[in-house]
């Protein structure tokens, strides 16, 4: 790093940022230099807020409890939540990878970027924009991708979007989902017959996360050495299905003891667009009755999700252990977020595509040197808050581009503070539409501290074609629509106009 940019990073951090950072030794060893904050952010696939940290109800909604989920075994992330902040109410801006990931990591909403479906890369619209990481590399840090950051499956002329990286991306996939084993000698057998499962008896690093896992321990070693400021990006797959993580993570759960979806129908008065053919699970259960996944199927699902689960969790485990081994806590910023929910059969959906809330939220963990660990927070938050959220804790200025969301470091200091009233979702109907860029109707999701409120409009004339109203406080599960109760009216014409400030 030259001089004079480092001297300007850390005069922006001295002044503007509120951790500590740690002194290492100078090259001449007797006196001693202030290095900014590092990051370390790991990315996970398709997890809905269901950890063991993390509070559902038997429905898969928010409870605010501090039980968190049993059922789930994850101590590594729940270890993490200990020593940080957790968001109990996150959201992602779109169900679907790509464009979650591109408003998370450009701090704009997918609307803004004109982004709805996989193969639409941010920079065919917006070639000059300044993501996250490229951000942090223009202000002196070494920026690194390993794993799946940005979504780059049918996006491989941009090769993890090199700008934004000091150094080229390992992406570690070929097809999405699919991460067959690779072991040495002969590959045992699989132990499941369900579609989208596999029991092999392999080691972690048989499959993606394991050796992205590795990976990132050997670079976080290598970046001690460098001693500058690091952006560490990492991205594990997992739980995104297929479900085929290594057997032992499966043994973890006892199938037998696992529990079907609670709430199986779609909510009562729902309209038919606010649903989905769930392909990507279904896809694979055509032979089926109905084509779709048997009761004992679901079950297998449920169970491979889980193991999923449990096994990215460990592979986290690898990095923080690292991490702290090598001494870098002490002055590592951590975030953890999931790129958007999921659905196992709840509201008979499948996979992601919704505006649900099961699709809708997602985990997000934040842990600082020198904000107080173990708190949780009920307030509203983005995804695209996060982008604000780390250019303010390390005092860099901010983008040339207007970000749409906002720091939520308020909520580290305070966690029963407020930094926004609502959260915003949407989605394009069809899911997957042909013409990507010409979908029927778009569905804008707006979430409240009390209500979930949707309006499905005519992607060309702007017309509402359909509405849904979902109390929270009665109805934690989405169970029922209440838009069309006349007694609602008042209510559905004050939530659309709140609505009207951010998608008109």
């Amino acid at each position: 790093m030259k001089l004079t940019t480092f001297l300007s990073l850390l005069l922006l951090w001295t002044i503007d940022c509120g951790l500590t950072a740690s002194p290492k030794p100078s090259a001449k060893g007797g006196a001693t230099a202030v290095q900014p904050p590092n990051i370390l952010f790991i990315a996970v696939d398709d997890l809905r807020a269901e950890l063991g940290c993390y509070g559902l109800t038997p429905s898969g909604a928010p409870t605010g409890a501090r039980s968190g989920s049993p059922h789930i075994i994850s101590p590594n992330i729940d270890r993490l939540a200990a020593s940080g902040t957790l968001f109990n109410r996150a959201y992602c801006q779109q169900a679907v990878c790509n464009p979650s990931r591109a408003s998370a990591l450009t701090g704009l909403r997918p609307g803004s970027l004109r982004i709805w479906d996989l193969p639409t890369h941010f920079r065919q619209h917006f070639p000059d924009i300044v993501t996250l990481p490229q951000h942090f590399k223009q202000h002196g840090y070494h920026a690194e991708n390993i794993g799946k950051i940005f979504h780059n499956w049918r996006q491989d002329e941009y090769k993890g979007d090199p700008d934004s990286w000091s150094v080229p991306a390992v992406l570690h996939y070929n097809t999405h989902g699919a991460d067959k084993a690779i072991v040495e000698g002969d590959l045992p057998p699989d132990l499941e017959d369900t579609p989208k499962c596999e029991i092999r008896n392999v080691p972690d690093e048989a499959y993606f996360d394991g050796r992205i896992a590795s990976l990132a321990v050997k670079a976080l070693g290598r970046l001690n050495d460098a001693k500058e400021p690091f952006f560490l990006a990492v991205g594990f797959w997992k739980p995104h299905a297929h479900f085929n993580a290594p057997k032992k993570y499966w043994d973890l759960y006892d199938r037998d003891k696992i529990s079907p979806a609670s709430n199986p129908d779609p909510p009562l008065d729902v309209p038919e667009i606010a649903l989905h053919d769930g392909r990507e699970i279904r896809r694979d259960f055509k032979k089926r009755p109905g084509g779709a996944p048997t009761a004992s199927d679901a079950i297998a699902l449920r169970h491979g999700y889980f193991a999923a689960i449990s096994y990215m969790d460990a592979q986290v485990g690898k990095v923080i252990d690292e991490l702290d081994r090598l001494g870098l806590r002490e002055n590592t910023v951590i975030v953890f977020w999931s790129d958007h929910g999921y659905h196992l059969g709840e509201h008979g959906l499948w996979a992601k595509t919704s505006n649900f809330e099961l699709d809708a939220r997602v985990p997000v963990i934040i842990a600082t040197p020198n904000h107080k660990p173990g708190r949780r927070t009920d307030a509203l938050v983005e995804l695209l808050d996060l982008y604000p959220t780390l250019v303010d804790l390390c005092g860099l200025p901010a983008p040339r581009h207007k970000l749409e969301g906002v720091s939520l470091r308020p909520l580290l200091e305070n966690p029963d503070a407020t930094v926004k009233t609502e959260a915003f979702t949407w989605h394009p109907r069809p899911a997957y539409p042909p013409d990507r860029q010409n979908p029927t109707a778009m569905g804008f999701s707006m979430r409240t501290n009390r209500h979930r409120y949707t309006e499905w409009r005519d992607h060309h004339s702007g017309e509402i074609i359909a509405r849904e109203l979902y109390d929270h406080d009665k109805d934690p599960g989405e169970t029922r629509n209440l838009a069309d109760a006349p007694e609602q009216s008042p209510l559905l014409e004050k939530l659309h106009r709140r609505m009207a400030k951010t998608h008109p």
